[in-house]
């Protein structure tokens, strides 16, 4: 393996964070998630053949992980307490103009609708089943349909259909709430 951990956290850690929110909607719960796939891919590394891309890899290893804590946490009684849905702040830059520096964060107002749009596609996300938001959640990192064939097993043709139908679902999910 060429790259070590800390190259591969700091090129694929955002990466990792969207897949952990995608599956988890408590803050807490997604932080823990988080960890136990950067543990999981740091222990896969040294399996790591080059038959794939090491993001396709990476990915496969991160929605596995995300898939076992689904299950388990779906077994464990709720408590309400710890149910709270918490997103995180986007980072705004403001950039140097004629050696002045201007702001040019948008306003709070539509900052807060591009946030509640997020929290809206990642709550409709969240209730696709399993399949349909790994599909999705990679789609949406740009991966073309024969890398997602890759990470999930199955034909670039079936990633399709299922992208079709979850876009389909997501859809209604959001026209009705």
């Amino acid at each position: 393996m060429s790259k070590d951990f800390n190259a591969i956290v700091s090129e694929y850690g955002p990466l990792l964070s969207r897949i952990a929110s995608s599956y988890e909607a408590n803050q807490h719960l997604q932080q823990e998630l988080l960890q136990e796939i950067s543990l999981a891919v740091w222990q896969s590394l040294k399996a790591f053949k080059g038959n794939s891309s090491l993001k396709t890899y990476i990915l496969r290893v991160a929605h596995n992980k995300a898939v076992t804590h689904v299950a388990y946490h779906a077994k464990q009684p709720s408590s309400e307490r710890y149910c709270e849905i918490e997103s995180p702040h986007s980072t705004i830059a403001t950039s140097a103009t004629n050696g002045a520096f201007t702001d040019r964060r948008p306003s709070p107002e539509s900052d807060l609708a591009k946030q509640h749009k997020v929290n809206l596609l990642l709550q409709a996300v969240r209730q696709l089943p399993v399949q349909s938001r790994q599909i999705v959640t990679m789609s949406m990192e740009g991966l073309g349909y024969q890398e997602i064939a890759e990470v999930c097993g199955i034909s670039s043709t079936n990633v399709g259909v299922i992208l079709n139908r979850a876009k389909k679902s997501l859809t209604e999910i959001i026209n009705h709430e």
